[in-house]
């Protein structure tokens, strides 16, 4: 899966995402609206995991 098609389906499961990773601010999802990785930063930021972990997870949701 190339990273246009991860961002595709991550802005498919946002709200999931939302959830699961409760530990980002409002604020912080609105500061990466500007664009994918700089959700993949603040998740790797809040929750230590690869960038490679969260594009696997996010092509398996």
């Amino acid at each position: 899966m190339n990273s246009d098609q991860l961002e595709g389906k991550y802005k498919q499961i946002k709200g999931d995402y939302k959830q699961k990773y409760a530990k980002l601010t409002d604020d912080e999802w609105e500061y990466t609206e500007g664009g994918f990785d700089k959700v993949i930063g603040k998740i790797q930021e809040k929750y230590g995991k690869t960038k490679d972990e969260i594009k696997r997870e996010i092509s398996e949701w």
